[in-house]
């Protein structure tokens, strides 16, 4: 993995870390049918997908959901989600990565827009938590961008240079929030975005989470 002992990388959590596509689409359509709109696959979800969240629904709508619509979605959502996330698992090679960068004396943290009070339990359920110097979660509404959380999560972390850090995320919003702390951005095309989509944000993509550690080490070698 190299000698630059100093970069560090923030992981994105759904659809990144965590392999839960199957969920996120199954929860959207049940949203999605609270609204009678039809179901959607896998690869239209992943043209369309976008953040904040009301815009996807808005392409899927024609319009922007009113208040009492979003809310609805969102809770029905959830729901859902908790449900199904019981039978996803993480991604392929992740364990063994997250060790190794850990190992070669490198830093790491997760920063996600999955709620706080819910992704510290699931992460410290797969037993990884000790590989983080942090574990960072959404706090308030759902729905939102990530830039913000980025920068109180960065500030959060001692010792961490934003020049030597890459986000590894599976949207282009974790590229944006990236950008938005001057960090770089790997995205990863196994979760809610597909690659035309992602490779628009300009930053690199790649299929595999061992890529993405690579690519993540040569960005942070060339900062």
């Amino acid at each position: 993995m190299g000698t630059h002992r100093d970069a560090h990388i923030v992981w994105d959590w759904n659809g990144t870390l965590f392999h839960d596509v199957d969920a996120v689409i199954g929860a959207t359509n049940a949203a999605f049918a609270e609204l009678g709109l039809e179901p959607l696959t896998l690869e239209r979800y992943r043209e369309l997908y976008c953040v904040p969240v009301p815009k996807f629904y808005e392409r899927l709508m024609g319009r922007l959901p009113s208040q009492a619509e979003w809310e609805l979605m969102d809770t029905v959502f959830h729901r859902h989600y908790t449900e199904h996330r019981v039978r996803c698992g993480l991604a392929e090679g992740a364990v063994e990565l997250l060790s190794e960068w850990a190992t070669a004396g490198r830093s790491q943290s997760i920063l996600s827009m999955y709620g706080h009070e819910d992704l510290v339990p699931l992460v410290r359920g797969f037993g990884i938590e000790p590989h983080f110097l942090r574990v960072d979660g959404r706090t308030g509404p759902s729905g939102g961008s990530k830039a913000e959380h980025m920068v109180r999560h960065l500030g959060a972390l001692t010792g961490v240079d934003p020049a030597r850090t890459v986000v590894i995320g599976d949207a282009a919003d974790d590229a944006l929030a990236a950008r938005h702390v001057g960090a770089r951005a790997v995205l990863y095309t196994g979760g809610s975005h597909g690659r035309s989509s992602l490779e628009a944000v300009g930053v690199p993509v790649v299929d595999t989470l061992r890529e993405a550690v690579v690519e993540a080490e040569r960005l942070a070698a060339a900062a």
